[in-house]
């Protein structure tokens, strides 16, 4: 049975509330403000990096939550919520949802991408799973994800590396699959959000075009030197 969180979710904007710390826009107090705004502006749900972040925005913010803890590890190029620890420290954070990477990459200390999504399901939350390609989006759904998204196209080596949301991904995940396919990544434009939709995205995540203020501006100055 599909979780009823999806049913909010349908065909609507997600708006990724993230700021790493190095960014002027880091802490969880700016990033409720971030959401807040999102949700003003008619977003369905917000995803958020971090337990401080998740928990501070379900308090204040009546949307679902999709959370994640981004943390490198020495053993893993995985760093979206990769262990079951950074999965109890969300549902701690009384994240709405739980975003991992999904891709059949090794995991930090062996642990089984599997067994891992299983234990966020006893604990009564469905799973987005962060993925690159086709066979990963159909691993992810054999293996008990109740949604992908394509977040890691672009930013795994073997992934089409482009500046532009890929569609063919969303296209081709959206035909093969029987679980939502959600469009994340390198969306700038409203009409790519759009195009997203018609492509067969059940609902579209925009962030740094949204939420990064600094790579928007950077955007612009970087097209005024040009011109220049």
């Amino acid at each position: 049975m599909t979780h009823p969180i999806f049913t909010q979710l349908h065909k609507g904007l997600i708006v990724s509330c993230q700021a790493l710390e190095e960014e002027p826009l880091h802490g969880a107090e700016m990033m409720v403000k971030m959401a807040k705004a999102a949700e003003a502006a008619g977003a369905v749900g917000i995803r958020a990096n971090g337990a401080s972040d998740v928990r501070m925005i379900r308090e204040q913010s009546p949307l679902p939550v999709i959370g994640l803890i981004k943390r490198n590890y020495a053993d893993s190029p995985v760093y979206i919520t990769a262990t079951q620890q950074e999965v109890d420290d969300l549902i701690s954070a009384n994240a709405s949802m739980i975003a991992l990477d999904g891709t059949r990459r090794s995991r930090p200390g062996g642990t089984n991408l599997e067994e891992l999504i299983a234990y966020i399901h006893a604990r009564g939350l469905p799973v987005m799973a962060d993925i690159s390609t086709l066979e990963e989006a159909q691993y992810a759904e054999q293996v008990g994800a109740d949604c992908v998204s394509t977040t890691l196209s672009g930013y795994t080596p073997y992934s089409l590396q482009q500046e532009a949301p890929d569609l063919a991904l969303v296209q081709q995940a959206a035909q093969a699959l029987s679980i939502p396919v959600i469009a994340e990544g390198r969306i700038w434009q409203p009409e790519q959000a759009v195009e997203a939709l018609k492509a067969g995205a059940y609902a579209v995540v925009v962030g740094s075009a949204i939420t990064r203020p600094q790579l928007i501006a950077e955007r612009y100055v970087q097209a005024i030197r040009k011109f220049g």
